[in-house]
């Protein structure tokens, strides 16, 4: 395979922009998992550490239910070939 061959398609591209909306969702529950790790070096996540995640996790859902309302058309680039 060449690396022309290798480089996304527009399609492909259309369908990580698609999904950009629940992959920085994602990252934000990531980022708001490590602060807890981080928080035993204080003493302990504090009431706003929990909170950060409960909405971090709660944006994910709601994201995702974003996405699957979508119409089959928008859906098409997921597929797998």
């Amino acid at each position: 395979m060449t690396p022309a061959e290798m480089e996304p398609t527009p399609v492909d591209l259309a369908a990580i922009d698609a999904e950009w909306p629940l992959i920085a969702a994602e990252l934000d529950v990531l980022d708001a998992e490590i602060s807890l790790f981080y928080a035993d070096d204080r003493g302990g996540p504090s009431p706003l550490d929990w909170r950060r995640l409960r909405r971090a996790e709660s944006r994910v859902t709601r994201v995702a239910a974003e996405l699957a309302g979508r119409p089959a058309a928008g859906q098409a680039a997921f597929r797998v070939a």
